[in-house]
């Protein structure tokens, strides 16, 4: 196993009602909060009356409209009124787009510049203000962890802010939040679980051994209970199980003595910035791509340990099981109702080289990654899903 180094400072409050403590946990650091949310969702299922009035003595101001993409124009614009209003915390109320977007605006807030100078230059993110979240979808593990993911919609690029000064202070993580989630929504975000698991699952360092059971555990959790989440929407369990994977998906947990560039996110990340695609629904489509791709001598025992352990595969030959685990994969995020080709979500062909430049540039994926691959690579996978 390499070195490692595991600190998550998150305060979780999960299960039901947990949202009353943002009442007396936010007085410690001020009253003046900025709230930060997306569409009008959390206003139709009651819960932004709810969370008004937990704060009901605060000086809340708002907010609203975070892109499923979060734009650097929020982020500026979130910034501004944190300077403008002597904001003191932030709540962010939602899933991941949202989340990230404040975590931006967080740090961003007590910059000069432009918050774009402090995704190309992580070193001038130096201080950030408390954040809160109240978690509504369960995908990217945003509320347990450093990153945030924004896009630059005047240069097309959509790259990641990291630091420890990020982690949110205090993450609600309330199952019943999810009960009222669109059927795409829930199946999307849970691609995307899966989609974290496998970048950490499948990296050069082969000997974590606790690292990958613990990585097999949680995606058999979201391949068990996703299904369930969409045909029983209101099921406590499936939402739970889902909801605390996700955070445990992206906290470091599973990449504990690992190590290496992500594959298929930053190959995506370019498909999301050009066309503006739900984030999910682009993972569904590359990840079995990759694998095929990606299946050699080399790999194949490492997905042929996939199969069996996650899968149940039995096939005694490795590449056969390795097939018949990609497979099921696939298989899997078709019977979630997710797209299989870039088509369907009214891509064609006409940016390839271009957007595989970009996911070449803009990652360690050439030179870090379980497999090394170049443009020509990342042009022809997304040729497979045309």
């Amino acid at each position: 196993m390499n070195n490692y180094s595991f600190c998550v400072p998150t305060d979780i409050r999960f299960g039901k009602g947990q949202v009353a403590c943002l009442a007396t946990e936010i007085a410690r650091f001020g009253k003046k909060v900025l709230m930060v949310y997306g569409g009008g969702s959390i206003k139709k299922t009651g819960l932004y009356d709810q969370i008004r009035e937990v704060l009901g003595e605060y000086e809340v101001y708002e907010l609203s409209g975070i892109e499923p993409n979060p734009k650097l124009s929020s982020v500026r614009a979130g910034a501004a009124i944190c300077k403008e209003k002597g904001i003191e915390a932030i709540l962010a109320v939602g899933g991941g787009s949202t989340i990230d977007a404040s975590k931006h605006i967080a740090c961003a807030a007590f910059y000069d510049g432009d918050p774009w100078d402090l995704v190309l230059d992580r070193s001038k993110a130096v201080k950030a203000l408390p954040i809160f979240t109240v978690l509504t979808i369960c995908a990217t593990g945003s509320e347990m962890n450093p990153g945030a993911v924004i896009s630059n919609e005047e240069t097309k690029e959509k790259l990641e802010i990291n630091s420890p000064i990020l982690y949110p202070t205090l993450s609600v993580c309330d199952p019943t939040y999810m009960y009222t989630l669109p059927r795409r929504q829930t199946a999307a975000g849970t691609a995307d679980i899966v989609s974290h698991i496998l970048e950490q699952y499948f990296q050069p360092c082969d000997d974590a051994y606790i690292t990958d059971r613990l990585s097999e555990a949680a995606l058999k959790t979201c391949f068990k209970y996703g299904p369930i989440a969409l045909e029983c929407p209101e099921n406590y369990e499936a939402r739970a199980n889902l909801m605390w994977t996700s955070s445990i998906a992206l906290n470091h947990l599973l990449t504990f003595g690992k190590g290496g560039a992500w594959s298929v996110h930053p190959i995506e990340h370019v498909l999301s910035a050009y066309y503006d695609i739900t984030h999910g629904e682009g993972l569904a489509i590359l990840t079995p791509r990759w694998m095929r791709y990606v299946l050699n001598d080399e790999t194949v025992h490492r997905f042929a340990m996939y199969a069996r352990n996650v899968w149940d595969v039995d096939a005694a030959d490795d590449r056969e099981a390795a097939l018949a685990g990609i497979e099921k994969t696939e298989k899997w995020f078709e019977e979630m109702g997710l797209p299989k080709t870039l088509g369907e979500v009214g891509i064609d062909d006409s940016c390839l080289d271009e957007m595989a430049k970009e996911a070449v540039r803009t990652s360690g994926i050439s030179s870090r990654a379980y497999v090394k691959l170049t443009q020509s690579d990342v042009r022809k996978i997304y040729e497979m899903c045309l």
